[in-house]
């Protein structure tokens, strides 16, 4: 077993202790075994018109602060819009958004969305490579694990998705917008109650980033994680 697939059982396993009772209670929408989504990618392009209002008509968001879906893994997608459908951040546009979706169209917005060609990286400089090393190798000394352990050593997800169920709901980073990430991070670092087991991994994750620290990994993962 490598280092990086110990770490991985490592944080799973403690990050999640808590998360069996609060499943229980059905506040928290859990996603530890999800299989793979299926969807009609043409019929997602068609439902997909008021999505590029923010995401971009081919899916890579024209303002930083909103994500870019072109080349998103399927499942991650889908189950964004159940939990925001679910209503697990009342604070969020996309709650709204979501509400009049049935499941189909959320299964098809996901498969159109993965379908696409994913957002190209840019050219980097010295000071984004700070972001490298906090997302290859962490930083033990601040209780920092790497991003690559869920996220691909290469920022486009985890490899081994048929074996693991779980990795199937970590998203591909690689040219997302730093400014998307930086508060995605923020949003993650002050939720004292997160509604998904994922959430309930990254949360305590996210904590420990300081904005410095967040704003480098986003800066690299913008340049295409090269």
């Amino acid at each position: 077993m490598t280092a990086i697939e110990t770490l991985r059982r490592i944080l799973f396993a403690a990050m999640l202790a808590g998360c069996p009772l609060a499943c229980a209670s059905g506040d928290v929408i859990d996603l530890r075994s999800v299989g793979r989504v299926h969807g009609d990618a043409t019929a997602g392009k068609a439902k997909a018109t008021v999505c590029s209002a923010c995401h971009g008509p081919a899916g890579v968001a024209l303002v930083p602060t909103f994500p870019n879906l072109a080349g998103q893994n399927a499942q991650y997608v889908y189950w964004r819009l159940v939990a925001f459908k679910r209503g697990v951040d009342p604070d969020s546009p996309m709650t709204a958004q979501a509400a009049s979706l049935d499941d189909v169209a959320m299964r098809d917005l996901a498969a159109y969305f993965a379908s696409l060609p994913p957002a190209a990286g840019h050219a980097t400089d010295d000071a984004t490579m700070a972001g490298a090393t906090i997302y290859r190798d962490g930083d033990p000394a601040r209780g920092i694990p790497p991003c690559q352990g869920c996220h691909g050593s290469d920022a486009r997800g985890r490899t081994d998705v048929d074996r693991n169920g779980h990795a199937r709901l970590y998203p591909a980073l690689r040219g997302q917008h730093a400014p998307y990430v930086a508060n995605r991070l923020a949003d993650l670092a002050r939720d004292a109650a997160p509604r998904t087991s994922t959430q309930h991994v990254m949360a305590p994750i996210a904590r420990t980033l300081d904005a410095a620290s967040a704003d480098a990994i986003g800066r690299w993962l913008e340049a295409g994680a090269p």
